[in-house]
């Protein structure tokens, strides 16, 4: 089963290297950059650009997603276009109530990175405590993260978050039963938010990794592979 291999928001292909080089599975996995993030423009609507992403992962028998890979990974599967998919820290959607004080948040952040670019949004947006684990990583990655997501396109990442953020992304907590047996879960075991989150969600099955907060592929990458590889033989 050939593994396709989404990031998250503000993110790229490479996050995935650490991860790529510890994996154990038989057949390499390609990692896939989305729109806005190296993966062409942003395109109207969360359905447009779930096509493009659809379209580059093909001969793909699992998809794997972080956090916005995750949700995309989730639309693939409740949308037809993939077979299996491994979840990382994954968000199913928000209800109607939820929208407008959510593309009220987004939107703030996206006039933030129009006005004053990338360094000033990132120095915002990592301080958030969502990421306050990611200090346990080592500086030089976290340094060389960095450095990629100031090369990103402002605009461009805007207009991911107008577009395929929560806001506008569809409510896809009741597609998440309806493929049960297509579905793994993983989460750090120090996200509380989004091990709640899985804990709730009916799948093949979820795993939490120690001593890792929101993003495996940057605190745990070798705990993420083998945590992946469990989670593929369990879809088979």
């Amino acid at each position: 089963m050939r593994c396709a291999l989404l990031h998250g928001f503000a993110g790229d292909p490479s996050v995935w290297d650490e991860v790529i080089a510890a994996w154990v599975l038989r057949e390499a996995p390609i990692a896939v950059a989305l729109p806005g993030h190296g993966g062409g423009p942003v395109l109207p609507t969360w359905e447009d650009n779930l096509a493009v992403i659809a379209g580059a992962i093909t001969g793909c028998d699992v998809v794997v997603g972080y956090s916005l890979g995750a949700r995309v990974a989730l639309g693939l599967i409740a949308t037809g276009r993939c077979a299996h998919a491994v979840l990382i820290g994954v968000n199913p959607g928000i209800g109607e109530a939820e929208r407008e004080p959510r593309r009220e948040f987004d939107a703030a952040w996206a006039r933030l990175l129009r006005a004053d670019g990338v360094a000033a949004f990132d120095a915002a947006w990592t301080k958030q405590p969502l990421f306050a684990t990611q200090t346990r990583a080592p500086e030089a990655t976290r340094d060389e993260r960095r450095a990629r997501r100031l090369a990103l396109d402002p605009e461009q990442l805007a207009r991911s978050l107008e577009v395929m953020g929560l806001a506008n992304m569809p409510d896809y907590w009741s597609a998440v039963p309806a493929h049960r047996d297509r579905i793994a879960l993983i989460a750090g075991a120090d996200d509380p938010k989004y091990v709640a989150i899985s804990a709730g969600l009916p799948a093949t099955s979820f795993e939490t990794i120690p001593d890792c907060g929101h993003d495996p592929t940057l605190e745990q990458p070798r705990e993420l592979a083998a945590a992946i590889a469990r989670a593929v033989e369990r879809l088979r």
